[in-house]
């Protein structure tokens, strides 16, 4: 399917790996120059550099930065102003009871899994609703409207995401512009990866070990595997085409089966 992004200019947060670096493998892929993001400078080159070896026509960037810290957030913008596509991909997460959620645990989570992107959002929306296109699209997760209680804080700054998308998207009426949410299932990234190796520690072929682990861990999920990151990363790349326009503030679920509600 032709995307009809070829020369846009993406950034995505959070893409030294996972699912950020699938989705700025995708959007490579559909000729658009994305931005590299997350903290460790060498790692984002080492992307930089693998998307250029692939996709020699477009113009891959290093946009390293701790986008939490507000100095190094600001040099960012100031350096890359304009982006066609925004993906908020940045995010944290981990195991814990609600009881054994601080204060400063939850601030944190709500800054860098929700704040951050409502920064970003803010900075880049006008220049999008001036040149009338733009898309910005935010990864939540099915923990945004299905909380299982392993991650309270996590979940908590999903949900925010959800409203932070649907209050900026009644800004772009009339326009083509649009602020999404994707809502990804358990996807195997790389932390992923490391978890199931640590709990399964039978030497069995990975493709073994995952299947044990859905069953012991998540046998509410239809698909009875992880999602793989390059799967959201062409529901993302759809999301930025022009044939998305009809998306507005929509949170579009991706789960795996794991939310048995309709809605």
């Amino acid at each position: 399917m032709e995307l009809n992004l070829i020369g846009k200019t993406a950034l995505i947060t959070g893409s030294s790996k996972g699912i950020g670096k699938a989705i700025a493998k995708e959007l490579a892929n559909a000729g658009v120059n994305v931005l590299i993001n997350g903290k460790n400078y060498d790692e984002v080159e080492s992307v930089v550099m693998e998307i250029q070896r692939k996709y020699p026509d477009t113009k891959p960037q290093n946009a390293a930065g701790d986008l939490l810290n507000a100095e190094q957030r600001q040099n960012l913008l100031g350096k890359f102003s304009r982006v066609d596509l925004l993906i908020n991909n940045l995010g944290i997460y981990e195991m814990m009871k609600m009881s054994d959620v601080t204060n400063d645990i939850l601030l944190k989570y709500i800054e860098t899994n929700a704040l951050v992107g409502h920064y970003l959002a803010q900075h880049y929306l006008p220049s999008m609703q001036k040149q009338n296109f733009g898309r910005i699209v935010f990864v939540a997760s099915e923990e945004a409207v299905m909380p299982s209680g392993m991650m309270p804080q996590y979940s908590i700054s999903k949900t925010m995401l959800l409203a932070i998308v649907k209050n900026f998207s009644m800004e772009t009426a009339g326009l083509d512009v649009t602020v999404n949410t994707v809502m990804p299932g358990p996807t195997l990234t790389e932390k992923v990866i490391d978890i199931i190796d640590t709990m399964i520690k039978e030497e069995l072929p990975f493709i073994e070990k995952e299947k044990i682990f859905m069953q012991q861990n998540l046998p509410q999920s239809q698909l009875q595997r992880f999602i793989r990151p390059e799967e959201i990363a062409r529901l993302v790349s759809f999301m930025c085409s022009p044939d998305a326009t009809a998306f507005r503030g929509s949170p579009i679920r991706m789960d795996g089966g794991m939310v048995p509600t309709i809605y």
